[in-house]
């Protein structure tokens, strides 16, 4: 029988002062740490006078933030999501989108605006020119309008101009509760870049664009902002932080010290992701 091993990096939390834990693999129910001092994030709780894992997972810690990863967590969409998937398929009258839940997302041709923000009825003709529209391969940014009862399918709309096909750029997948709820998941960030943040964890970064006006052509500068831009998301996701706009940018200025290339670097990675936690934090007490 072939063993199946979880690719898994051990790390160190601390469970109570001057003592150190080697925390691996937890299950729910499992006693993470004794000290009081950590503040718990996702994927913990509180229970009496020690902090517990409420999902299967790998224990994180940036700084006094403990939070688990879930080994296999499935998106689970609900109405209003603003998503980011990646077009699998073309069928009649619809399109299959993967946006990491269990089923692919279904995005119906009524359901979409077409070149012109005009939104009417199809006809056999928009149905012929499907493929013109999206193809297999596309990435494109939805908002869900439905949840299946029975097998919790998706169904997709992009009844407004600020949903639809994304341009040329990166696209970053990041567990779905590290994507922090708002009102606004679009950000034009000063450095002259777009972030998309889906609820379901997958993350655009690119240029800013419209969809009645040209993407421009990339220049060197702008595609080292984009890399490091995302680089600087890994980071912060590969240490739980939470990810939201002010963060995303903190993260960048502090990553301005090092070359782009060296984000890369585990030990950058650390540095950069709890001096971003920390940054947060005092601005938030």
């Amino acid at each position: 029988m072939e063993i199946i091993r979880a690719p898994y990096k051990r790390t160190r939390v601390i469970a109570s002062q001057g003592e150190e834990l080697e925390q691996h693999i937890v299950t729910p129910g499992d006693v993470i740490t004794q000290n009081l001092d950590f503040m718990k994030s996702h994927g913990t709780a509180l229970s009496h006078d020690h902090i517990c894992a409420t999902v299967a997972g790998a224990v994180y810690k940036v700084d006094k933030l403990v939070s688990v990863k879930g080994v296999n967590n499935r998106y689970r969409g609900e109405i209003g999501d603003v998503v980011v998937g990646r077009i699998t398929e073309v069928q009649q009258k619809k399109w299959k989108v993967d946006c990491g839940s269990r089923l692919d997302c279904q995005l119906q041709l009524s359901s979409v605006y077409l070149p012109g923000n005009v939104l009417r009825r199809k006809t056999l003709n928009d149905e012929l020119m499907m493929r013109e529209y999206f193809t297999e391969g596309d990435l494109v940014c939805a908002e869900v309008s439905d949840v299946g009862n029975i097998d919790g399918m998706l169904k997709l709309h992009m009844r407004s101009n600020k949903y639809g096909k994304l341009p040329e750029g990166v696209l970053i997948k990041v567990p779905s509760v590290l994507i922090k709820r708002s009102k606004l998941h679009f950000h034009r960030l000063p450095c002259n870049a777009t972030v998309i943040l889906g609820n379901n964890g997958f993350v655009w970064v690119g240029p800013h664009f419209s969809p009645d006006q040209p993407i421009e052509a990339f220049t060197i500068n702008s595609r080292e902002t984009i890399a490091r831009l995302s680089n600087v998301i890994r980071a912060l996701a590969a240490y739980g932080v939470q990810l939201f706009d002010t963060i995303i940018l903190t993260a960048y200025d502090i990553s301005m010290k090092y070359k782009v290339k060296e984000l890369l670097n585990a030990e950058v990675m650390e540095h950069v992701a709890q001096e971003s936690y920390e940054h947060s934090l005092h601005q938030n007490l």
